[in-house]
């Protein structure tokens, strides 16, 4: 509860956004007090896992004042918008699933906006239990040969013993397609946190705050996940090509030795990236998802050229 003295002097706390309803924000302080939050104007450039300080306006609500500086922040984007999913995270787990089977665009999307925010990644396949899940490793296993951890586990069985180790101490952000078991995944975790962030939405009146916005869960003092709702597409309408392209870990090793400065890797003459996917040292799927990738990225941008950066 917020004191007299804290009311009377409207005093500014330091804290962080551990939800992210749209127009309101969840803050926690310190001494885990926790605060509903509007931001000041017409501002909403908080996130999920951002640090603010918070005017505090009466016994359980505030005005953020400021967003603290971010070591990094990921959001995806499309020719119409930007939505953040949350800021200050050591890592993204990717969830994806057999059955119904994972798309692996979005996962290849899901890294490249991981790897353009200097964010590690981690691929985890759900639903263990299921015969479909043999040959889903057999189709990630490209993305272990180019460095991302690939880690079977069941939420459904509550076999989360694969994935805990790499959660401990650090803030993992889940994401994933609907329908990858990401709900039963943070219910495994943080049973007890789910049901309290689910009471607070009862009492904000909008049953949407469950399924529509980031949260943060603690399992411990050092460790914690943010959930984010599940969607389709993960759109990178906010990166440059040069952006991708860099962001395409495989391709580094040779960016910079094409023929020409200015190299889309599309076929031109002399490209030092796709001589490497000839000779097999850069898959022909992944080079084939670049190259699509980056034809969509440019009709988006010559049909949308006042949102172009």
């Amino acid at each position: 509860m917020t004191t007299r003295r804290e009311r009377s002097e409207s005093v500014v706390v330091e804290g962080r956004v551990v939800a992210d309803f749209g127009r309101e924000f969840l803050v926690e302080f310190a001494d885990r007090r926790q605060v509903v939050c509007t931001r000041k104007g017409k501002r909403q450039d908080a996130t999920c896992g951002d640090f603010v300080e918070v005017r505090l306006t009466g016994s359980a609500q505030g005005s953020i004042e400021r967003v603290g500086t971010r070591r990094n922040l990921l959001y995806r984007s499309d020719q119409w918008r930007e939505k953040m999913l949350a800021a200050n995270v050591d890592q993204v787990v990717i969830l994806l699933a057999p059955k119904p089977l994972f798309s692996e665009a979005f996962l290849n999307l899901s890294l490249v906006a991981c790897e353009a925010a200097r964010i590690p990644a981690i691929i985890a396949l759900n639903k263990s239990d299921l015969p479909e899940h043999a040959q889903s490793v057999k189709t990630l296993a490209p993305y272990e040969k180019i460095g991302y951890s690939v880690i079977s586990m069941s939420a459904k069985f509550d076999n989360m013993k694969p994935l805990t180790p790499h959660l401990e101490h650090k803030v993992t952000l889940l994401v994933g397609q609907s329908g990858m078991g990401k709900s039963r995944t943070v219910n495994a975790l943080v049973l007890s946190d789910v049901a309290r962030v689910g009471d607070l939405t009862a009492s904000l009146e909008s049953g949407a705050h469950t399924t529509t916005f980031s949260r943060f869960y603690r399992l411990d003092k050092d460790t914690a996940i943010i959930d984010t709702p599940g969607f389709q597409s993960f759109g990178l309408f906010h990166l440059t090509e040069d952006q991708i392209g860099e962001a395409m870990r495989e391709f580094r090793p040779f960016l910079g030795h094409c023929k020409f400065n200015d190299c889309a890797h599309l076929g031109e003459p002399g490209c030092a990236v796709v001589a490497a996917s000839q000779k097999g040292e850069i898959s022909a799927a992944r080079m084939s998802f670049y190259q699509v990738l980056i034809e969509q990225h440019r009709d988006l941008h010559e049909q949308h050229p006042e949102w172009s950066r």
